[in-house]
């Protein structure tokens, strides 16, 4: 009863060019099919109606249960005119609606290029991928993607237009973004990985670790002083580098490149103990002294104070960058990673001699004193006589 009441309220209802109701197959013919749409009288979807070019023509059986798109109410037959591929079509066109609502990623294939863009193939639609939303990978070739399954979004529907606009770059960035945040989940401090790098700046050079790109400063490219980074490093090149920070929050990922060998600064008290006297080359001078590069990734600090015995204005006229010199080590501190050197102390300076006079502190050059005599008395027993 509830079966022939719900009969009567679908044959009640007026039919309208563009709606698309539920139907059954009552017949398959070579050139028709009837459909039951609860009307009156019987459905009919002609063989031009039945599919697409993409999707080609469904096998269809009686009793199959589809989706109908109504073309006419009523045709000179009395029969309700019906396609299955307009009524396929809007789904399509529905389901892409709601793609674009969700914003979920789909699979689009590449067809062609145009002045403004690709034309892509989502859903079985005609779409189109402006240039201004193709992945930055690609914008300079839009040609090398025909062809080609890549991941879109959808941006924009307008079935009335039949207008389908979607980005890849949105997608792109997404999809960038999910495994940005995998790989953070993944690092962890320590962990030794393989990249290529993909730029290189004054402070250092980035390295693509396939979702996302790590940093390493020119402080660690070596333990040797790096003046440029191109010297270490160059574009394209694969590197094995070291992971010494993460920040998630920042997307950040501080990568070393030095740290995958051993630090030249342990055992820095056994290669040199104070005393000792090495050779040096000067690599920089400063107003308080000079910095000598006394091994591997090890550098000394040659104090003004520690140039010579005289007194010394300025670092530069006593010693120059690239000179090689003899020096003697005072202190090497590992943990301040800091070594102290002396030019002065490697000869023993001239002889000096001793001031013991309290006298001569008050005057730091007088350093030498005449000595004193006793008085020589004599006796006058007579006068010269006058001539």
């Amino acid at each position: 009863m509830e079966d022939y009441l719900n009969q009567e309220e679908v044959s009640s209802k007026r039919l309208a060019h563009g709606d698309i109701i539920d139907g059954v197959v009552v017949r398959v013919d070579p050139d028709e099919v009837l459909v039951d749409v609860g009307s009156k009288s019987e459905g009919v979807i002609s063989s031009r109606e039945l599919g697409t070019r993409e999707a080609g023509t469904p096998d269809l059986q009686s009793g199959d249960r589809i989706k109908v798109f109504v073309l006419q109410p009523e045709n000179e037959d009395g029969n309700v005119v019906l396609s299955l591929r307009r009524a396929r079509a809007e789904s399509v066109w529905i389901k892409a609606q709601e793609k674009q609502v969700t914003g979920d990623l789909m699979e689009a294939e590449v067809r062609e290029q145009n002045k403004g863009g690709l034309i892509v193939n989502v859903l079985g639609l005609r779409g189109f991928l402006p240039t201004s939303q193709v992945s930055r990978s690609y914008s300079a070739n839009l040609q090398e993607l025909v062809g080609q399954r890549i991941g879109v979004k959808i941006l924009e529907v307008n079935r009335k237009r039949n207008r389908l606009i979607v980005s890849q770059k949105a997608a792109y960035d997404e999809d960038r973004a999910r495994q940005r945040s995998e790989l953070f989940e993944r690092l962890k401090v320590g962990d030794e990985v393989r990249g290529k790098v993909s730029g290189l700046t004054s402070y250092g050079a980035f390295v693509n670790l396939g979702a996302a790109d790590g940093l390493i400063h020119i402080s660690e490219l070596s333990w040797d002083r790096v003046a440029n980074v191109g010297d270490v490093l160059q574009v394209g090149q694969e590197v094995g580098v070291k992971v010494i920070k993460l920040d998630p929050d920042m997307s950040r990922i501080s990568l070393s490149l030095r740290q995958l060998g051993q630090d030249p600064w342990d055992h820095i008290e056994k290669r040199f103990p104070p005393g000792a006297v090495i050779e040096g080359e000067v690599t920089k001078t400063k107003k308080y002294g000079a910095f000598l590069q006394i091994g591997d990734g090890i550098e000394g600090l040659l104090h003004i104070s520690e140039l010579s015995w005289d007194h010394v204005e300025r670092t530069e006229d006593v010693v120059q960058v690239g000179q090689r010199l003899r020096v003697k080590v005072l202190l090497a501190d590992r943990p301040r990673r800091r070594i102290s050197l002396s030019l002065k102390q490697v000869d023993e300076p001239g002889f000096r001699p001793p001031v013991d006079d309290a006298e001569a502190h008050d005057y730091p050059g007088e350093i030498e004193r005449q000595p004193e005599h006793e008085p020589v008395l004599a006796e006058v027993s007579a006068a010269p006589p006058e001539g």
